[in-house]
């Protein structure tokens, strides 16, 4: 066991309106399983990134461990096996064996790394990582685009490993593989021991006590306000009785009054400090608590019940992808798309979006169908939002408001749209979905990258305004909440 100490950390990026991080102080044990998270844009991927060297910074880290960042780049035409064993220099029959425990097609060690799938990739990048010795992993989004399966395998060997931080919206994989959750909040970075279902309860726990605490204080500055005006009412009415006395007795008077005056006015000045102190104590409650507001869709009803039916459908690259499906998509209707990594689900969003697909069997589209559409990947996205809201004739007010609900500050939007993390992409194509009137919303992945904090907007306003909805998701916990038909699910 080992400590990585992080003293005095500050960082901005070249440009940046403010402060990444500001004196940031952290011990991170090396045998944690660390669960990192937070809202799109607090900054997990820029400390992931200074662990690691990439980015300068003013403070310091301590560590006698060999930090390592997942996933890392490599030469697609070598061998797997050489990129593992270069890598790590491990033994062939090391390799097999922890490759045998993710159920690696064996095979596929003697292939150029890029004719592997997605899934084998990030399974063979994990193995090379975990062989090597005295390291401390930086895992980022390792499930983001896996099927079911492969995002078993990967989780059930991860569950066996230990040494890492890991980077997940999901709750459901934070939840099986950490023993302890670093949270980037508003206001501050905590540690605490436990999964991120610990980690969540305490936060509204502390969340609910200080919100508490807020109203009770409220309560106490207001009636601390009426008593300090009352008293200096009083002090001012007993001054200027004191002033228009006159004569000898008159002059006792004045300095009784005088006196009167002076004990009002000094109450009347403790009442202001205890208002004042109390007005301090709020300043420090609830400085992490996210103003989390409901998000808004508005879909139409399509005049006819059935949007979409397919007969004996199938896309053809070269061969079927799948075997014949028969599906269809009615008013009202929340379904999600099921099967492998390559089975043909984007395949099937795109023959239905007009994208050139080849199939064979019957596909037909409602007539006059108004579709909404969030693609898996975020390349097409460049230059200002501006022109992004009216290249796709969006009301760029109510669409700024939503990317604010979501958590994209006014200050990013002033970026160019490349610049933005994949979080905040994903949230610009969500954003324009959600500000669309459709009558049916076809999400292809919608949430690789989004924070926790959005999925659960995005499941509560689903739920709330119930759009007819088609969608590919690797969240489980998602697909279960929003969905209220069985999956259509792709066999080979």
């Amino acid at each position: 066991m080992s400590i990585i100490q992080i003293k005095g950390l500050n960082f901005r990026y070249d440009g940046g309106f403010k402060d990444i991080f500001e004196n940031v102080n952290l011990n991170i044990d090396t045998n944690w399983k660390l669960g990192l998270i937070g809202r799109n844009g607090k900054g997990k991927s820029t400390l992931l990134k200074i662990l690691c060297g990439e980015l300068k910074f003013n403070g310091k880290i301590i560590k006698n461990v060999e930090i390592d960042y997942f996933p890392f780049k490599v030469d697609e035409d070598k061998l797997t096996l050489k990129i593992i064993q270069e890598l790590c220099m491990a033994e062939d029959w090391e390799i097999i064996k922890e490759l045998n425990i993710m159920n690696f097609d064996i095979e596929a060690l003697y292939r150029n790394f890029s004719t592997l799938s997605g899934g084998e990739k990030i399974k063979a990048m994990l193995v090379a990582l975990f062989l090597k010795e005295n390291n401390f992993l930086l895992i980022d989004e390792p499930t983001n685009h896996l099927d079911e399966q492969s995002k078993v395998d990967v989780e059930n060997y991860l569950k066996n490993k230990k040494g890492f931080i890991l980077v997940s919206h999901d709750r459901n994989l934070l939840n099986a593989l950490t023993d302890h959750i670093m949270a980037i909040n508003n206001s501050n970075i905590e540690i605490i021991q436990g999964n991120y279902s610990v980690w969540k309860e305490a936060f509204d726990r502390q969340n609910d006590f200080e919100m508490k605490q807020n109203e009770k204080l409220g309560k106490e500055i207001k009636k601390l306000e009426r008593a300090s005006k009352e008293s200096k009412k009083w002090s001012n009415a007993a001054e200027k009785e004191k002033q228009n006395k006159t004569g000898s007795k008159e002059s006792i008077d004045r300095g009784f009054l005088g006196h009167k005056a002076a004990k009002i006015m000094k109450k009347s000045k403790i009442l202001e400090e205890r208002k004042n102190k109390n007005i301090e104590e709020t300043k420090k409650l609830l400085t992490n608590l996210d103003k989390v507001e409901k998000l808004k869709i508005v879909p139409l009803v399509y005049e006819k019940r059935e949007l979409i039916t397919a007969t004996n459908f199938q896309i053809i690259y070269n061969k079927p992808l799948f075997k014949p499906l028969d599906f269809s998509v009615q008013n009202g209707d929340r379904i999600y798309i099921k099967g492998k990594n390559g089975a043909g689900k984007s395949s099937i969003i795109k023959a239905i979006v007009n994208k050139d697909t080849n199939y064979t069997g019957s596909l037909n589209i409602g007539n006059n169908l108004k579709i909404s559409y969030v693609p898996q990947d975020t390349n097409n996205l460049k230059g200002s939002l501006k022109s992004f809201a009216i290249e796709n004739k969006l009301n760029e007010s109510i669409f700024r408001a939503m990317l604010v609900k979501m958590g994209i500050s006014k200050e990013e939007m002033e970026n160019n749209l490349e610049d933005l993390s994949e979080g905040q992409k994903k949230k610009i194509l969500l954003g324009k979905s959600i500000s669309e009137n459709a009558h049916i919303y076809i999400w292809d992945e919608p949430l690789n990258y989004i924070d926790i904090i959005t999925r659960e907007q995005i499941e509560n306003m689903i739920l709330e305004y119930m759009p007819t909805l088609l969608f590919i998701e690797h969240d489980e916990m998602f697909c279960e909440k929003v969905s209220n038909k069985p999956p259509i699910i792709l066999e080979n």
